[in-house]
């Protein structure tokens, strides 16, 4: 039988239905915005934004920026009429499986685990580094090294890191809110998202006065600005392909893109919203344009205020805090308040992201194709509890022990090529049912969706071979689960709304 038999939309809008073995539906527009802005504003803006600046695109981070946020406009104009049309939960898995088949969609679901689990444990780590800061700020001491990096980490004193344990027990206590409720957890989210962007408003209004414009010159890194040495001993290299000029400018927005996954994974809430068709288009769009204009500024702000080659030593970690202290006198007690908010944005974030990761699998297993228990309910709570458990314990694996620039790096292609299916997916669908309702049309389809498709590519193509090695590795495992178990227990694939479906020529077989 075809690898590329389909889910058909209509029983896909029948599972949409709410009832006492379902998902609960308990999200309004309001939260569905803050979800996504809680999701978007953390580790990508104040950790990954410094990351991108000092290594590879300078003060021209900000274009970095503009480059990401249209690949991520483009793709969410797609997400918003994917999420209006078919309003359940598994974002670009469940879009997938309607319009490119089985295969494409158990690709997309796996690679989904770089994006959300990947995405919180890259985040969990930046939250270890904020409060060993927090630690250091208010009380003089911190957490030793080696129980708060991984194992392939060294300090400047030769001190190796054991496992990064303040960024499990994030991991651990988010879990367990996950549990309780998504109705708690969101407002747990609304409260921190006020709080993050006031503070994000802060630093762009103190700090401006603060810009130093030599800090802006030349606004790209030139190919001869030299040579650094990193606090784990190794030497980077500005001359080298990447790390300076336009391709630098590319290779960062790339690595900036990890700042704006989280308005997708609104999308994976669909399911838990209480008007789908109408307010998922509009907490995907929405949170989008405020936190991409907060980025450009915010990271105009930063390279302004510290030199970007201080992004790679000294304010290598905590980098927005470290800036404050040491180039904005007086506004110590910003420093303070600003590693406060980090970390409850950051938590907010983790939020989003474990919630995220197990609504795509609940869906999966719904399809059967992966286990059952990653469907099974709460009895009092109806939230995946078995599977956030789960989730929970390989997260940790990754946050605890390997190092937030391998994790991020895998982040980001993951999402990037998770978007690039996106946009496909809605040409496609636009080509072989032109007739379904569409309560969202993504504007000018014919040039949105290939447009789309071809940023992310061009921002896939500037990653390093090792992350493509990491990717290729990551979908041939989830080639041996698809073959060896889900092949054989797709509910779609034994008579359950199945379409056979080949390309290159999409057409359904009634």
């Amino acid at each position: 039988m075809s690898l590329f038999i389909k889910k058909s939309i209509k029983s896909l809008l029948a599972a949409s239905v709410e009832s006492d073995k379902s998902l609960k539906r308990t999200l309004g527009p309001v939260a569905l915005i803050a979800l996504g802005i809680g999701a978007i504003i953390g580790a990508g803006l104040f950790v990954r934004t410094a990351a991108a600046a000092g290594g590879n695109a300078g003060p021209a981070v900000t274009i970095s920026f503009i480059i990401a946020a249209i690949g991520c406009a483009l793709a969410g104009l797609c997400y918003a009429e994917f999420a209006s049309m078919i309003p359940i939960a598994g974002s670009a898995y469940t879009y997938s499986y309607a319009t490119m088949g089985e295969f494409i969609a158990w690709i997309i679901g796996w690679d989904l685990v770089l994006e959300y689990a990947l995405g919180a444990a890259t985040v969990a780590i930046g939250w270890s580094q904020y409060l060993n800061d927090l630690l250091n700020t208010f009380f003089g001491f911190t957490i030793p090294y080696e129980w708060s990096h991984s194992p392939f980490q060294v300090s400047d004193l030769g001190v190796h890191g054991i496992v990064n344990l303040p960024a499990i027990l994030i991991i651990l206590l988010l879990t367990m809110l996950l549990i309780r409720g998504t109705a708690e957890s969101a407002l747990v989210n609304n409260i921190i998202v006020f709080v993050k962007v006031a503070i994000v408003l802060l630093i762009i209004g103190f700090g401006w006065q603060f810009i130093n414009p030599a800090n802006h010159t030349p606004y790209m890194i030139p190919a001869d600005a030299g040579t650094v040495k990193l606090n784990t001993g190794a030497i980077h290299d500005y001359a080298a392909a990447g790390n300076h000029g336009w391709f630098g400018v590319l290779r960062g927005a790339s690595i900036v893109f990890f700042a704006f996954i989280g308005f997708d994974a609104v999308s994976t809430a669909a399911q838990e919203a209480k008007n789908p068709q109408k307010d998922m288009p509009l907490g995907i769009l929405v949170s989008l344009v405020i936190c991409t204009a907060l980025y450009i500024l915010f990271s105009h702000v930063l390279t302004g205020v510290a030199s970007y080659k201080e992004f790679l030593t000294q304010g290598s970690e905590a980098s927005v805090s470290y800036a404050i202290r040491n180039h904005m006198p007086g506004y110590g007690w910003l420093a303070k308040l600003v590693t406060v908010a980090i970390l409850a944005g950051f938590s907010s974030v983790i939020l989003v992201m474990l919630m995220g990761q197990t609504r795509v699998f609940y869906t999966m297993s719904t399809d059967g194709l992966v286990p059952k228990v990653f469907s099974k309910l709460h009895p009092v709570y109806r939230t995946p509890y078995k599977s956030q458990w789960l989730f929970f314990v390989f997260v940790s694996l990754f946050a605890g022990f390997v190092p937030d620039s391998i994790v991020g790096d895998m982040v980001s292609i993951g999402t990037l090529f998770a978007f690039v299916l996106v946009c496909i997916g809605i040409f496609i669908l636009r080509k072989t049912d032109p007739n379904i309702e569409r309560p969202f049309k993504t504007p000018a389809y014919m040039i949105v969706c290939p447009l789309g498709a071809l940023v992310c590519l061009s921002m896939i193509a500037s990653e390093g071979w090792e992350n493509w090695a990491r990717l290729i590795v990551w979908l041939a495992i989830g080639f041996v689960i698809y073959f060896g178990y889900s092949i054989k227990h797709s509910k779609v694939r034994h008579g359950d709304s199945g379409i056979p479906f080949d390309p290159p020529n999409p057409t359904y077989v009634e």
